[in-house]
């Protein structure tokens, strides 16, 4: 499904690049693996090939759907509301679908809160974390100007 050199997002992890595909023997069973160097916290991972559908690694976002993003991100409605541990929930679900979009809904409406009164210790960390996804991802969108990923600050 990818090729080596392609550029990733993770759910949960960020945006990365697959740097190679490798056989390991693991129980004594051998399967072809992915080996992703993740952008966030410098790491690897490895990802059994027959695995990618069902752990939701996707291709990185292209320009055009990014527009569209932008948008959502500067005039889209906030669901500020709920309770916090709904909230909390709401969040946690969209940054695990690995969507931009989603991503990009918890980081807007996680700051506008912000701005309008202290987060929580989970929500400031949860607003960290989806930050740190949403701007790895952006770094790795062909086409993107410096500008429009300073837009997401």
């Amino acid at each position: 499904m990818f090729q080596i050199g392609d550029n990733i997002v993770y759910p949960m992890h960020g945006a990365g690049i697959i740097k190679g595909i490798e056989e390991k023997e693991i129980s004594g069973e051998k399967q072809l693996y992915y080996v992703i160097k993740m952008l966030i916290g410098n790491m690897q991972v490895m990802i059994p090939t027959g695995k990618v559908l069902s752990s939701c690694i996707r291709p990185v976002t292209d320009i055009m759907a990014l527009k569209h993003i932008i948008h959502i991100f500067e005039h889209g409605e906030s669901e500020s509301l709920l309770p916090w541990k709904q909230r909390f929930k709401v969040n946690t679900d969209k940054i695990k679908t690995g969507s931009l979009q989603d991503c990009a809904e918890v980081v807007r409406d996680l700051t506008r809160m912000k701005n309008e009164k202290a987060l929580n210790t989970s929500e400031k960390k949860m607003l960290d974390n989806a930050h740190g996804f949403l701007i790895s991802e952006l770094e790795l969108i062909k086409g993107i100007t410096d500008n429009q990923i300073k837009s997401f600050y």
